[in-house]
């Protein structure tokens, strides 16, 4: 059996080894970088947020977002809205024909 120490060594190199991979990768997708511009802002802020981790969360994501892209989105919405109740109603209407074909086809079939 491994003593105690022998364990707890193990375990903490483990853990290091663990935290220097996660640090690296952080740093390789650009955690890293962006979490210091926003601390930076932050530091720089004269007036410092009664929030700091909504003013983080607002500055990570870039801030709203652009009234164009907003109204953007809203025309595309209605567009695929309208589309929508076009393909529902011709839907509607295709199972009506379905129907229309399937009963005479069952009230032709003989019973036996």
């Amino acid at each position: 059996t491994q003593s105690t120490e022998a364990v707890y060594q193990r375990r903490v190199r483990e853990a290091v080894v663990s935290t220097q991979s996660t640090g690296k990768y952080l740093e390789k997708e650009g955690v890293l970088d962006a979490l210091t511009k926003i601390l930076v802002v932050l530091y720089e802020e004269p007036e410092k947020p009664i929030n700091a981790l909504d003013f983080m969360k607002s500055h990570l994501h870039g801030g709203p977002p652009e009234s164009s892209d907003v109204e953007q989105l809203r025309l595309e919405l209605q567009e695929l809205r309208t589309k929508h109740d076009v393909l529902a109603e011709e839907n509607v209407g295709l199972k009506e024909k379905l129907q229309q074909y399937e009963a005479p086809a069952e009230e032709a079939e003989p019973e036996s």
